[in-house]
């Protein structure tokens, strides 16, 4: 069992290497399912599996291109004097990681990923680095891992791309599943109501996030959810979020709510 993992690696050749594994990684793949298992099919939760990591890691890895285009330079560059291919495999292999604790439950999931993803980790880079940097490597993608969610906090650029761009998997097919399934509320309306989510090179700052939506109700998922975790990724200052409503009228979620 495998799942199709497409990401735009360009001419970064270590990359290139972590995605051929990651694909054919059967015990990887195997754990990818059983968060789905964990989070849709017993809590009820959105997707926490394939579609999300390889949403997250692809939005992780066009964040860390647009900040580095802008001058802004990775953690790992300007405190080992890596390059910034180095930096696309820790986001990249952030986001693959972040989850992989939803295999064990939802309360500190992230811990629990930051334990399952350390095998993973040495065997991925055996073949491309030296043991030096394969322990700074590790030791960046998983600080990103452990600090994507409260109480901890990203103390890197690396890091905190990865805690905005989970976030930034809003798009309203996320929140099909839980809705569909009867779990109506403020959270999957308002999630329903995003459109879409583009990332482009800024002009006030050097990221804009630019979300359209069919319904205001989407504006919860923006402020309560997005916002937070833009505030505490110690890279507010780099990001400007526009959110517009689509079309002339909005659309109707639902029709009736009752409890």
């Amino acid at each position: 069992m495998s799942y199709a993992f497409n990401i735009p690696f360009k001419d970064n050749v270590k990359l290139k290497s972590i995605i051929e594994q990651v694909v054919k990684d059967e015990k990887l793949n195997t754990y990818w399912k059983c968060s789905n298992v964990t989070a849709i099919e017993r809590l009820g939760y959105t997707d926490h599996g394939p579609a999300h990591v390889k949403i997250v890691a692809n939005l992780a890895l066009k964040l860390l291109r647009v900040l580095v285009e802008s001058g802004i330079s990775p953690s790992v560059v300007k405190n080992y004097g890596m390059k910034n291919e180095d930096a696309e495999v820790v986001v990249v292999l952030g986001a693959i990681f972040h989850d992989l604790g939803m295999v064990v439950g939802r309360a500190n999931h992230e811990v629990f990923g930051v334990l399952l993803a350390k095998d993973f980790l040495e065997r991925y880079l055996q073949t491309i680095y030296t043991e030096e940097e394969r322990a700074v490597v590790c030791s960046e993608v998983l600080h990103a891992v452990v600090s994507h969610e409260e109480p901890n906090r990203p103390l890197t650029v690396e890091a905190g791309i990865v805690r905005i761009a989970d976030a930034l998997d809003m798009e309203k097919g996320r929140a099909r599943i839980p809705f569909d399934t009867g779990n109506i509320d403020i959270h999957s309306v308002s999630a329903l109501s995003i459109e879409k989510v583009g990332i482009e090179k800024g002009d006030k700052k050097p990221v804009t996030v630019r979300i359209t939506m069919s319904n205001s109700a989407g504006i919860f998922q923006i402020d309560e959810l997005l916002k937070p975790r833009i505030e505490n990724s110690g890279l507010k200052g780099y990001f400007h979020v526009v959110a517009e409503i689509t079309g002339k009228t909005e659309r109707k979620i639902i029709g009736k709510f009752e409890i």
